[in-house]
């Protein structure tokens, strides 16, 4: 029921009056980043959305993540979701109540920043893991090291430590919450798994995927129970009924003293780019400090169209 209410939001709500996008015009509209996340295409997202077609119906974005690619886009139409509901409950506040999604900011940033920052951050930390919730996960994706949230597989708690840095002063982030907040107008935002987001897609409709890394990301959220298999049977249906799909993916990088590549089924995708990512966010929270020489990732740009 509920996945049918959402097939008909998006089938009566209207387009804006001008359907195609240009993407020319979409990329000078860069936003800051809101949330930090492993895998954030934020530096990327203006080459990624080079490659889209200039006219399309609905856009998806069955792993939402940070929203990177998503804001540079401003699609006039969109149904963004994820599988990991306190992240979706974040962009879900951050439509329906932006004051309150500051407020949760505010909150945490001034009690870790009245006592000891490293206490402080802990605390917060371990009421996110008695309970998950977006408010938590919204201050600890900001405050922790290197962006790097990862979750244990076990159980999902999350233990990444407090980072080094100084969290933006919630003025700061209350900018970006109303830099963000206009580009929810037109979304649907949703609590879901990617096949049933995928399957809700028409012809004419594009989707764009950021699964997690198959080699980096086993520890991260929802990696664990992730199969790459299972997705690109999703893509080879969503092509099959006209729906273009631009996939991310794990394009040349080490995992340790191992070069990833990833096998691609034959005949799935028309075109393959890659764009370089610079060095991986999550192998320098891992090394701890060594040198990330050969530490370098580009990421696999694959389309079907």
């Amino acid at each position: 029921m509920k996945q049918q209410a959402l097939i008909d939001e998006i089938a009566t709500t209207p387009l804006k009056k001008h359907t195609s996008v240009t993407i020319e015009t979409s990329i000078k509209a860069s936003r800051q980043q809101l949330l930090k996340w492993v895998g954030n295409k934020q530096r990327f997202a203006r080459e990624i959305i080079s490659y889209f077609p200039t006219d399309y119906g609905t856009y998806f974005e069955p792993f939402l993540g940070s929203g990177a690619v998503w804001g540079a886009l401003e699609p006039a139409k969109a149904l963004v979701s994820d599988a990991f509901a306190p992240l979706v409950e974040i962009w879900q506040i951050l439509q329906n109540d932006p004051e309150q999604l500051k407020q949760w900011y505010a909150e945490r940033w001034h009690r870790m920043m009245a006592g000891e920052k490293v206490a402080g951050y802990e605390s917060i930390k371990a009421a996110y893991n008695t309970a998950p919730n977006g408010a938590d996960l919204l201050f600890l994706c900001r405050a922790c090291y290197g962006g790097v949230v990862r979750f244990r597989k076990r159980d999902g708690y999350m233990s990444t430590p407090c980072g080094a840095h100084q969290p933006m002063p919630p003025t700061n982030f209350a900018n970006r919450v109303d830099n963000w907040h206009p580009l929810t107008n037109n979304a649907t935002i949703a609590h879901m798994n990617y096949a049933a987001a995928m399957q809700m897609a028409q012809a004419g409709d594009i989707i764009y995927c950021d699964p997690p890394y198959s080699f980096s990301q086993t520890i991260l959220y929802g990696a664990q129970s992730f199969h790459l298999a299972d997705l690109f049977e999703a893509i080879r249906s969503c092509k099959t009924r006209g729906i273009r799909v631009v996939l991310s993916i794990d394009g040349t990088k080490r995992s340790g003293n191992t070069i990833c590549n990833v096998s691609i089924p034959d005949g799935l995708f028309e075109r393959e780019v890659l764009v370089n990512c610079g060095h991986s966010m999550l192998k320098r929270f891992q090394m701890d400090g060594k040198t990330m020489q050969d530490e370098g990732v580009a990421d696999r740009l694959l389309l079907t169209y």
